[in-house]
């Protein structure tokens, strides 16, 4: 069972970004591979501390996370969700820059050159764009697991040269500047002596190699404009504005690098009979005046159907009913919401003659005149009584 991420960068729930940043900074140079070689459970503690960090410096992913726990940013079937199962690999380039000088963003010679060989062995990986698409979903969808089709315009792979920059291997040759590696030293002269420090090479920018022949369908870059159909796997019950990554299906990175990913917003179509509140529906439902009167039963409608219930003789305007697990499932739950039915007595606007004389017959009984007893709660009682 995965532990709490916030007990395991130390923090509280409240902790601001910075707080966040430096707890992680702790944990990760108390862990780290070089100051625990062949300590495996330092190497798996140095993991985990990277995944929880990833989802609280998140806004979007950590309330999610607040919100539904490890489910709430745990990948999705299909493809979808959230991916934070990393290697060290990629822990050192996406949070590298966090540690300056001391490892995984170059290396120090007063530090002893600690994690420098790793980064300086390392050739920049680049990495494609991100794609934002909205996709929009009816009530109706958002009640079930959905898939969706969608053509999107992007960057792929360059079908001339499969991606590297040029039809021939042979014209792709080591950075002259580099050698190679992807990165240059610089030195610094300071109070504590000389500092040496890998950066990016300017001239490759870190990726080590060098195209003399560039394709002339891509012009070296390795990407063209093009589109791909992608299939989206959208979890029961999300709501509007929430966001879902795919993993990979970005556009592509130049000449061979990780494909950026995708980035599907949702946003929730207004229904014509129903509001939403949560994973609560709201519902109008109307009835005649002989319906309040006599009371029967009545078809309301639900998103999968309709619901029969029978309404008690004198039913009275403004009735709040609630039909027990009739709204929508709770992401990635089995719980369900309700439906929140407010019951109105439609009153004619105009009226036959012959209807009219038969309406007016009643003016006179005693029965028809307004006698609210002290059991009749008012509107703002009814409704409360849902949510006490």
């Amino acid at each position: 069972m995965k532990r709490d991420y916030y007990e395991i960068l130390g923090v509280e729930k409240n902790a601001s970004a910075e707080e966040l940043k430096k707890a992680y900074r702790k944990k990760a140079m108390e862990f780290h591979p070089d100051r625990n070689p062949g300590n495996k459970e330092a190497e798996e503690k140095f993991k985990e501390a990277a995944e929880a960090y990833d989802v609280l410096s998140s806004p979007e992913k950590r309330t999610r996370y607040d919100q539904f726990g490890h489910a709430g940013v745990s990948g999705a079937s299909g493809g979808g969700g959230y991916n934070i199962d990393f290697d060290l690999e990629t822990i050192f380039e996406r949070f590298g820059d966090l540690f300056g000088g001391h490892f995984g963003g170059g290396f120090s010679e007063f530090a002893g050159g600690f994690g420098g060989n790793r980064r300086q062995q390392r050739r920049q990986v680049r990495k494609g764009t991100n794609l934002r698409i909205t996709v929009k979903l009816t009530l109706e969808e958002i009640a079930t697991n959905t898939e969706k089709k969608l053509k999107i315009q992007k960057q792929v792979t360059c079908p001339q040269c499969n991606g590297q920059g040029t039809k021939n291997k042979a014209d792709i040759e080591n950075c002259p500047k580099c050698n190679g590696s992807g990165h240059v030293i610089h030195q610094q002269r300071s109070m504590f002596g000389i500092m040496q420090q890998a950066v990016v090479c300017p001239q490759c920018n870190g990726e080590g190699t060098v195209v003399k022949n560039p394709c002339t369908n891509c012009h070296g870059t390795g990407t063209v404009k093009g589109e791909e159909v992608i299939t989206v796997s959208i979890p029961a019950g999300v709501q509007n504005g929430m966001q879902l990554s795919m993993h990979e299906k970005g556009n592509a990175a130049p000449r061979g690098g990780m494909n950026g990913d995708l980035i599907v917003v949702i946003e929730e179509v207004l229904h014509d009979v129903f509001e939403r509140e949560g994973n609560n529906l709201y519902l109008n439902y109307y009835i005649s005046f002989p319906q309040a009167a006599l009371g029967g039963s009545v078809d309301i409608p639900t998103l999968d159907g309709k619901a029969r219930i029978k309404l008690a003789a004198g039913t009275q305007g403004g009735q709040v009913l609630r039909l027990q697990g009739k709204g929508l499932p709770e992401l990635h739950s089995q719980r369900k919401g309700d439906l929140i039915v407010n019951v109105n007595v439609w009153t004619p606007k105009t009226l036959s003659k012959d209807e009219k004389e038969s309406i007016e017959k009643f003016l006179k009984s005693d029965n028809f005149t307004p006698k609210p007893g002290k059991n009749e709660k008012s509107f703002f009682n009814r409704v409360r009584q849902f949510f006490s």
